[in-house]
């Protein structure tokens, strides 16, 4: 069974914690991820793209010559496809890009990224970040103390207007609640900080 070194908001030691070797020790499997950010992707795409086709657009409603002895070729309507200002042959009509995704698979998906992230030392796990007010600096702080750096997602059990607020200016840091959380989001990033109460729940959600 895993364990992780815990950590407080200074950056000491505060002790270790056993992780569940079914969700932060298996075989990462990059193929599943792949197939979820993919179906995350295409749910994103609001799939709202029109066009005209011959009986939408407006006009047209008279034949613009009679069909024979004039000599030009035979026209039944001027928003015909051929015409300028006509309709759209097999145009883009509104429809859902999205791709189902089994709920086992995308699971799957989150405990490969946690795995991975355990093999290569970039999970950090602290008791628990509580600032004092909504200021930048004190996230800051406490960054620097864990000694993080990349693209960082702090990962909380729940929602904290001061910590949501400091991060929101930091360019490279994201901070969100596990359950909030997307695979898209979670492969954008270098190193998971999450507190001791959402891999909790990441064991009991995912065992």
């Amino acid at each position: 069974m895993p364990s992780i070194i815990v950590y407080n908001q200074l950056g000491a030691e505060v002790g270790k914690l056993n992780l569940n070797k079914k969700v932060f020790g298996i075989e990462p499997n990059m193929q599943v991820v792949f197939d979820v950010v993919n179906a995350e992707r295409a749910a994103m795409r609001q799939g709202t793209h029109k066009t005209k086709s011959r009986h939408e657009v407006s006009g047209g409603g008279r034949k613009p010559w009679r069909q024979k002895g004039t000599g030009r070729a035979r026209q039944g309507s001027i928003r015909a496809p051929q015409w300028r200002g006509g309709g759209v042959v097999f145009g883009p009509t509104p429809r859902s890009y999205s791709v189902k995704i089994n709920r086992k698979v995308f699971k799957q998906a989150i405990k490969s990224l946690l795995s991975d992230k355990v093999a290569k030392n970039n999970l950090v796990v602290i008791d628990k970040i509580e600032l004092d007010d909504f200021k930048t600096k004190g996230l800051i702080a406490v960054l620097n103390n864990l000694k993080v750096n990349g693209k960082i997602i702090i990962i909380t059990a729940e929602e904290d207007f001061n910590l949501f607020t400091a991060g929101r200016n930091i360019p490279n840091v994201y901070v969100q609640t596990k359950q909030h959380l997307s695979v898209y989001d979670l492969i954008n990033a270098d190193v998971y900080v999450a507190t001791e109460e959402a891999i909790k729940q990441y064991e009991e959600d995912l065992k």
